[in-house]
């Protein structure tokens, strides 16, 4: 007896601490992604490729997922007993943050500090910012020698490299009443002091002229030498020549944690939207084991960049990634009926459902007044159903009712949020995808506090909640989708 329980307890995942180690793992989408991918290879998944033919290459029971910039992926399961014009059960995140950029030209110094300049992303809490200890991360392009091709790699030099200083209070007594900045003057980093006659990390001068034209300033022209030396020596480089362009990122070094007094939290940066990354990815490969058989659906994960900033990009949640991989898997073919035309793509879309997943904003104990009285979510209670009347959020009452039955068979607490009248309310990617597609859509998510901070709270109980709800939708909705008539 005591074998097999010792056996059962073995098998148990312990999301909490695997959060936070994909968490740490993730300081940006690329890495996410890369992530992401790795644990969708680890279960048997098979990656496409956009570019490829599709033809022949999806098969019944088969497990795929296919990437758009290395920033979004979509991954799926297909059933059995699937045909084009089935229904799909599509749970959507994004993996993008609020964070703050290299500029193209990022070379700066003011009074002997070496500064870095730095672009907004998204609508941040910046004075979140200052006083922490920053680093970088991000996605390289660099010569491959090997096949004269330029390719990506991914970057996280993993060190307190930056820190935005705020000034002390002697000099700014005001500073407590309302703390104000210049986002392009003062929100900038300082990266170290201006020694002269430094070597970089070959040994050679730092003054090195690039004699080749370039229609675009050299690398080193537009960045501090001793950044570039920090990324020659991450990836084995042979020299900043082999560097010809990255997209790069800050992020707070502190590493994410489980806090509280029984690690009820999650201390972490990225939360909005990690969490629902995370969830779905773990729902979808606990989906591909559980009754593939006799599915007739098909099980879709998507996870898209560029949401914080309004999804109108060619990764975003408003480009046509989705409703691309939706027209492959349904054929782009059209059967007769008599005299009428019918498109399996229209009939599938008709029948499907989408989990729109972001975070919701938690009850805050200090603001309690800034929340509508009776729609107050607890961290560590389930995730939030995410309403509002002018369709900020895509929630009605048919999603309602087939949330409940997927949360009452998976035993999974739901809560529900509505902001205030006189408060702003945000938007998700349901909105978008919903008039893009026609799927209905809900919109839900975990409950967090200090959303769009460097560190944000979550509840540690809450992972597991919505990856066991997001794996019962998977494996429960084809079956019961026809019950809720509307």
């Amino acid at each position: 007896m005591l074998k097999t329980q010792l056996r059962k307890m073995s098998t148990i995942k312990s999301y909490p601490q695997e959060f936070v180690n994909f968490l740490n793992n993730s300081p940006t989408p690329y890495h996410a992604v890369a992530n992401i991918k790795e644990h969708l290879l680890n279960n048997k998944f098979k990656e496409l490729k956009e570019t490829d033919t599709w033809t022949g290459a999806i098969a019944p029971l088969g497990r795929y997922f296919v990437t758009r910039n290395n920033s979004s992926i979509i991954s799926f399961c297909v059933g059995n007993k699937w045909q084009p014009g089935n229904p799909m059960a599509i749970t959507g995140a994004h993996t993008d943050s609020p964070v703050l950029r290299i500029k193209p030209v990022s070379k700066k110094s003011s009074e002997k500090y070496q500064q870095i300049g730095v672009e907004i992303y998204g609508g941040g809490i910046w004075h979140s910012w200052f006083d922490s200890d920053l680093s970088i991360a991000g996605r390289v392009m660099v010569n491959d020698k090997k096949t004269g091709n330029v390719i990506a790699r991914l970057v996280d030099l993993k060190k307190p490299l930056l820190k935005i200083p705020t000034l002390a209070i002697h000099l700014d007594r005001e500073v407590n009443q309302k703390f104000e900045f210049n986002k392009e003057s003062e929100l900038l980093p300082i990266a170290g002091l201006n020694i002269k006659d430094s070597k970089d990390c070959c040994g050679k001068n730092k003054n090195i002229e690039d004699t080749e034209f370039s229609s675009i300033k050299s690398i080193i022209e537009r960045h501090h030498i001793e950044l570039l030396d920090l990324i020659v020596k991450e990836l084995s480089l042979e020299s900043v020549s082999d560097i010809e362009d990255f997209e790069l990122i800050l992020y707070d070094h502190k590493p994410s944690c489980l806090g509280g007094i029984n690690e009820e939290f999650v201390f972490s940066g990225r939360l909005d939207n990690l969490t629902s990354c995370f969830t779905s990815m773990h729902a979808i490969t606990a989906a591909a084991e559980n009754g593939l058989e006799q599915e007739t659906g098909l099980r879709m994960m998507a996870c898209f960049d560029h949401e914080e900033i309004g999804s109108s990009t060619a990764q975003g949640a408003d480009s046509n990634f989705l409703p691309n991989i939706l027209e492959r898997l349904n054929q782009a073919s059209t059967y007769s009926s008599g005299s009428i035309q019918t498109s399996y793509l229209l009939e599938s879309s008709a029948k499907s459902f989408f989990l729109s997943s972001d975070v919701a904003h938690g009850i805050h104990p200090n603001y309690a007044n800034k929340y509508e009285s009776d729609h107050k979510p607890q961290l560590g209670a389930g995730p939030a159903i995410k309403i509002n009347a002018n369709q900020r959020y895509m929630t009605n009452s048919p999603g309602l009712v087939l949330i409940k039955k997927v949360a009452d068979e998976a035993k999974v607490p739901l809560q529900l949020f509505v902001v205030k009248n006189d408060s702003p309310c945000g938007s998700t990617i349901g909105p978008i995808l919903a008039s893009k597609t026609g799927i209905r859509t809900l919109d839900l998510g975990n409950p967090i506090l200090s959303m769009h901070s460097i560190r944000e709270t979550g509840g540690s109980g809450d992972i597991e909640l919505q990856i066991k709800l997001f794996e019962q939708f998977f494996v429960d909705y084809s079956k019961i989708y026809e019950s809720i008539v509307v």
